[in-house]
C-alpha cells in the first residue's frame, strides 16, 4: 500500500479515507522536517530568553498573566493534558481517532507550531503500528480548539490514559510498550501545540463529508429508481428547465436522473398518465440540488481547515515572532456542520416522502403497502413508520450548534463555537439519512416488480440486480430489518454506486 506523505499543505479528503479506513502509512516529507525543526528552535530561544510568549512561558487561558520559569516549563506541558482530559461519553469510532492524530500531525508539519520532530514521529509511529488512544466524544466546546478530546490523544503519549492495540483496550503506557513506541516527556509548547485546535470536529466531520458524497450519488440513484416505481414524468428533468435557473446542483441532478433513467421503459411523458408527478419526484433536481451544493461548499471549508494552522500561539520562524491569536476558534468549521446536517437531512425528508407514495395505494396505484395478499401480509407499512421516525430526529439534530456559546476560563474565552456538537449531530444524520435511502432503494425495487419490470435505465437497472442479488422480491412477510441491513450494505461498501458507474461509463456525479 502507497504512503500518504504529510506536507502539512496537500492533504485530501481521500488520503484522509484511505488513512482513516484503509490504515494507509504516513510519513513526513523532507520539507516539512525542515519547517518543525526551524520552528522548534524559536521556541528554545523563547524559553532561554524568558520571553513573555502565551502558553510557552505563561500560564493558560485567565492565567496567561502568570509567568513561568523555564525550570517549571516541562512541567506546564504535563499539568495541561493532564488537567484537560476530563471528556464524556463514548469513545469515538477507531477511525475518527485515527483522522484526528492525522490532522494533529498535518497541522504541526505546517512548522508554526514549535513542537518537536520526536513528538511528531510518535504521532505518526501511534498511526502506522496502530496505538488509538481512547478518546470520549463530549466535552469540547470548540474554542481554544477541541481541547479535552484532544487532551485524551495525547495521554497515551506520556504513558497514561487508555488505549486500544491490537482489537484489545488497555492502560496507554501498555499500549505503547507492546507496540514499541517508546512514551515521551512534553516541554514547552508541546502540550499547547498538541492539544489548541479543531482536529476533532474536522476529523468527524471530514469522514462525514467524505460519506456525504457518497450519499448524493446513491439519493439520486434511489430516486431514479422511485421514478420507475412511479411511472415518473421526465419532462420535468429536461435541462431547458434548468438551464433557466442555473443552480449547478440542480442542472447536475437533472442530467444525472436522465442519465439514470436512460432507456428505461418505465417511465412516461407529460400527459401519457398524469399531467406532472408530485413535488418529491418533480422537484428532485431542486431538492437533491440544493443539498448538493451547500456540502460540496462545506467540503471546500473542510479542505482548507484540515491544511490550516489552527495553534495559538503561532510560530512564525522568519520574523522570529510568536504571536496570540484565535485560530483555534471552530466557527468556519461549526457554520459548516450545521449546514452540513440540514443539507444531508433534507435528502432523507424527500426520500421519505417517495417511500410514502411508494407504500400508499391511493397515491401509487399499487397493492398497500407494496404487498400482495395485504391485511394477512402488513408489506411494507412500517418501513415508512421508521423512515418517518429518522427523518423526525434529524429535524431535532439539525438544530444549528454553532448559534449557541458559554463563556469559559473565568470569561477569558467569552465566545466559543460548539463546533464539535456540530460535526457528531451531522454524523448521526448522516447515518440516518443513509438507513433512509436504503429503504427507499428496496421499497422502489419492490414498486417496480408490482408495477411489471417492462425495462429499467442504464443506470438504474444493474442497481436493481445488485439489490435483487441479496434482497429477493417480498411475497409474504418476513424480518425486513435483514433486507435493509442489507441495502445499506451495499450503500457503504459503495457496491451500489459502482455498479451503476461501471453500467453507464459516462456518467459524472
Amino acid at each position: 500500500m502507497e504512503r500518504v506523505i504529510i506536507t502539512g499543505n496537500t492533504l485530501t479528503l481521500e488520503e484522509i479515507k484511505l488513512v482513516c479506513r484503509d490504515y494507509c502509512q504516513v510519513e513526513l516529507s523532507k520539507e516539512a522536517v525542515d519547517r518543525i525543526m526551524a520552528s522548534r528552535k524559536i521556541v528554545d530561544e523563547f524559553v532561554e530568553n524568558e520571553e513573555v510568549i502565551y502558553g510557552i512561558t505563561t500560564g493558560f487561558g485567565k492565567f496567561s498573566d502568570v509567568s513561568i520559569s523555564k525550570e517549571e516549563s516541562r512541567l506546564l506541558q504535563k499539568n495541561l493534558i493532564v488537567t484537560h482530559a476530563v471528556g464524556a461519553g463514548k469513545p469515538f469510532e477507531t477511525e475518527v481517532v485515527r483522522g484526528i492524530i492525522l490532522l494533529r500531525i498535518n497541522n504541526l508539519a505546517k512548522g508554526y507550531s514549535g513542537a518537536r520532530i520526536e513528538t511528531i514521529e510518535t504521532m505518526i509511529n501511534m498511526l502506522n503500528k496502530r496505538v488509538h488512544p481512547i478518546v470520549p466524544q463530549k466535552g469540547s466546546l470548540g474554542s481554544s480548539g477541541d481541547l479535552a478530546p484532544l487532551s485524551h490523544m495525547v495521554l497515551p503519549m506520556i504513558g497514561l490514559g487508555m488505549a486500544e492495540y491490537m482489537g484489545e483496550v488497555m492502560p496507554g503506557e501498555d499500549a505503547m510498550k507492546k507496540s514499541g513506541i517508546p512514551v515521551i516527556e512534553l516541554t514547552s509548547k508541546e502540550g499547547l501545540a498538541l492539544i489548541n485546535g479543531t482536529q476533532v470536529m474536522t476529523a468527524v466531520g471530514a469522514l462525514t463529508v467524505y460519506d456525504a458524497l457518497n450519499l448524493l450519488k446513491v439519493s439520486d440513484i434511489a430516486a431514479a429508481l422511485s421514478f420507475e416505481a412511479h411511472n415518473g414524468v421526465v419532462d420535468a428533468l429536461d435541462h431547458k428547465v434548468h438551464e433557466v435557473r442555473p443552480h449547478k446542483g440542480q442542472i447536475d441532478t437533472a442530467r444525472i436522473l436522465l442519465q439514470l433513467l436512460k432507456e428505461s421503459k418505465m417511465t412516461t411523458r407529460q400527459g401519457e398518465i398524469r399531467v406532472q408527478d408530485a413535488y418529491s419526484l418533480r422537484c428532485t433536481p431542486q431538492v437533491h440540488g440544493a443539498s448538493k451544493d451547500a456540502i460540496n461548499y462545506v467540503k471546500e471549508q473542510v479542505e482548507i481547515e484540515i491544511n490550516s494552522v489552527t495553534d495559538n500561539p503561532i510560530i512564525f520562524p522568519e520574523t522570529r515572532e510568536g504571536i496570540s491569536g484565535g485560530n483555534f476558534h471552530g466557527q468556519p468549521m461549526a457554520l459548516s456542520f450545521d449546514f452540513l446536517g440540514i443539507a444531508l437531512a433534507e435528502l432523507a425528508d424527500i426520500s421519505e416522502r417517495r417511500v410514502e407514495r411508494l407504500v400508499n395505494p391511493a397515491l401509487s396505484g399499487l397493492p398497500a403497502f407494496l404487498v400482495e395478499h395485504g391485511g394477512l401480509n402488513s408489506g411494507f407499512m412500517i418501513v415508512q413508520y421508521s423512515a418517518a421516525s429518522l427523518v423526525s430526529e434529524n429535524k431535532i439534530l439539525a438544530h444549528p450548534a454553532s448559534v449557541d456559546s458559554i463563556p469559559s476560563s473565568a470569561n477569558q474565552e467569552d465566545h466559543v463555537s460548539m463546533g464539535t456538537i456540530a460535526a457528531r449531530k451531522s454524523k448521526e444524520i448522516m447515518e440516518n439519512v443513509r438507513r433512509v435511502l436504503a429503504m427507499e432503494i428496496m421499497c422502489a425495487c419492490q414498486g417496480i416488480d408490482l408495477r411489471g419490470n417492462k425495462g429499467l435505465g442504464k443506470g438504474t437497472a444493474p442497481v436493481y440486480e445488485a439489490v435483487r442479488g441479496c434482497v429477493p422480491k417480498l411475497t409474504e412477510d418476513r424480518p425486513l430489518y435483514e433486507d435493509i441491513n442489507k441495502c445499506e450494505e451495499l450503500i457503504i461498501n459503495g457496491a451500489i454506486v459502482n455498479v451503476c458507474e461501471k453500467a453507464t461509463g459516462s456518467i459524472e456525479f
